[in-house]
C-alpha cells in the first residue's frame, strides 16, 4: 500500500466493500467529534482534537481503531469482545461494525482531549 496523503486517498486504496466501512467509521467519528481535524499519521486515517483524538485502518481481514490505552480501558466491558492489544481494537471485516460503541469512545476522548488542553 502507498502512503496515502487524505483519508480518501487512503479509503481509495481498499475494495469496495471495506471503503464502505472505512467511510462508516469515518463518518461516525466526525459525527461524535465534529470539531476534529483530519490527518494521516503513522500511515493511517487520524482525528485531532487538541492532539490525537482516535486513529483507524484497514486490514486485511479486521479494521484496527485506535483510541489509546485510554479509551479501552474505559469500556472494557463493551470492549473485551473484540482483539485488543495496547490502545488498540480490532473489528472483523464479516462482522457489523461496533458503530454505538466507537461513538462513545470518540467522545470520551473528546472529553479527555479538551480537559486536558484546560489544564
Amino acid at each position: 500500500m502507498k502512503q496515502a496523503k487524505s483519508i480518501d486517498e487512503y479509503i481509495a486504496d481498499f475494495p469496495e466493500d471495506v471503503q464502505a466501512q472505512l467511510q462508516t467509521i469515518r463518518q461516525t467519528i466526525h459525527n461524535a467529534a465534529p470539531d476534529a481535524t483530519e490527518d494521516i499519521k503513522y500511515g493511517i486515517p487520524t482525528f485531532v482534537l487538541n492532539g490525537n483524538l482516535v486513529h483507524f485502518g484497514g486490514y486485511k481481514k479486521h479494521i484496527g481503531f485506535y483510541p489509546a490505552p485510554m479509551g479501552i480501558e474505559a469500556f472494557e466491558a463493551e470492549t473485551a469482545q473484540y482483539q485488543a492489544g495496547r490502545g488498540t481494537l480490532q473489528f472483523p471485516l464479516d462482522k457489523p461494525m461496533p458503530l454505538e460503541l466507537i461513538e462513545k469512545v470518540v467522545k470520551y476522548r473528546v472529553e479527555k482531549n479538551l480537559t486536558k488542553g484546560r489544564k
